[in-house]
């Protein structure tokens, strides 16, 4: 049985700009979450409050923002992954 790619043009793409689709919208994103978050919180009392009182309000803030990017380019790559078609089962 053939399978029939329904979406071309998408394996034409180049991988880097792929890798800037997940990226850049995640740094985007994860910089909007961080004004937010500490917006909210004072990194300080979080640090204080979880046993780490030697991190400064800048290695919060970019400890933070790294963490945050790390979590929305993991959800932008899974959206990109679950995008593809799937194959019907062969039976």
């Amino acid at each position: 049985m053939e399978t029939i790619d329904t979406h071309p043009a998408r394996q034409d793409i180049p991988t880097v700009q792929k890798v800037i689709a997940v990226l850049w919208p995640s740094f985007v994103t994860s910089g909007v979450a961080t004004v937010l978050l500490f917006s909210a919180f004072d990194p300080q009392v979080v640090m204080l409050a979880s046993g780490y009182e030697n991190v400064s309000r800048t290695g919060a803030y970019s400890g933070g923002f790294f963490l945050l990017w790390l979590l929305t380019s993991t959800t932008c790559s899974l959206t990109c992954y679950f995008q593809r078609p799937c194959h019907a089962r062969e039976t």
